[in-house]
């Protein structure tokens, strides 16, 4: 019987590389709203106060004060800003910086434990073991998405992952250049990329820029009942079959039949 939450998924995507959104893709957003955000905010306070003088902090400090218009706001106008962002949930690079660096020194003391969906980590290793190149684009920052996947329920998952990008290094989630930037530092043509997301903005995008692109739809997931257009879609990474790439060659390799 044919899955009817997936949509016009090929039998085989013949691609060198997987670029994996994290929340709401890999992994619930409720763990990050719930368990995540709340961490963070309960430290802002301390971080600005002690550690505000040290040059990433000072950096994201600033930037708050100019996305704010408040460039007088001292460290507890800071904090509250912070706190309304969160509020909000907005993708503010700043915002993401300071979460980034509280989150990793959580993941580091053992205090947190980053969350998964069942069918991910599987999929990941086995693409990984068939020469198929995985990265990762999140708004989240670089350093959380190294300790996300350092310090998973199944140990240290970074030696599967290569390029991480965020709105720093990479740019805007839902702007097509930013997928033209991602496609040039990983050194793979945009029609070899696949995108896994579970926002249709960011899938748009990907597009865009040449990409393929499947929406990744959890139950539950904010974007789960969301118009994905004629973008492919799957429930599952289980309903995903990448072509095998042959670390020598980076050509395709049959599948095994057993």
């Amino acid at each position: 019987m044919t899955d009817p939450d997936v949509l016009d998924v090929p039998d085989v995507f013949d691609v060198d590389a997987v670029v994996l959104d994290i929340e709401g893709t890999t992994s619930a957003t409720g763990f990050v709203v719930e368990v995540l955000y709340p961490y963070a905010r309960e430290r802002f306070g301390a971080l600005l106060a002690s550690r505000g003088a040290e040059p990433e902090v000072a950096r994201a400090v600033a930037q708050v004060r100019a996305e704010a218009g408040e460039p007088g706001a001292d460290a507890a106008r800071v904090e509250e800003i912070l706190g309304r962002w969160v509020d909000e949930d907005r993708k503010a690079t700043p915002l993401k910086t300071l979460q980034g660096i509280l989150w990793a020194e959580g993941f580091a003391r053992g205090e947190l434990v980053s969350h998964f969906y069942p069918d991910v980590i599987e999929v990941l290793r086995r693409w990984h073991a068939e020469g198929v190149r995985l990265h990762v684009y999140s708004s989240g920052s670089v350093a959380a998405q190294r300790a996300w996947f350092a310090h998973s329920p199944e140990g240290d998952l970074l030696g599967l992952v290569g390029g991480l990008y965020d709105t720093v290094n990479a740019g805007p989630k839902q702007d097509a250049d930013s997928y033209r930037v991602i496609a040039s530092s990983a050194g793979v043509a945009p029609e070899r990329l696949l995108f896994l997301s579970d926002r249709p903005g960011e899938l748009d995008a990907a597009r865009a820029a040449g990409w393929r692109a499947v929406g990744v739809r959890r139950a539950g997931e904010p974007y789960a009942d969301a118009d994905f257009g004629d973008h492919p879609r799957v429930t599952s990474f289980s309903q995903i079959s990448l072509a095998p790439i042959s670390p020598a060659s980076k050509t395709p390799v049959p599948r095994s039949s057993s």
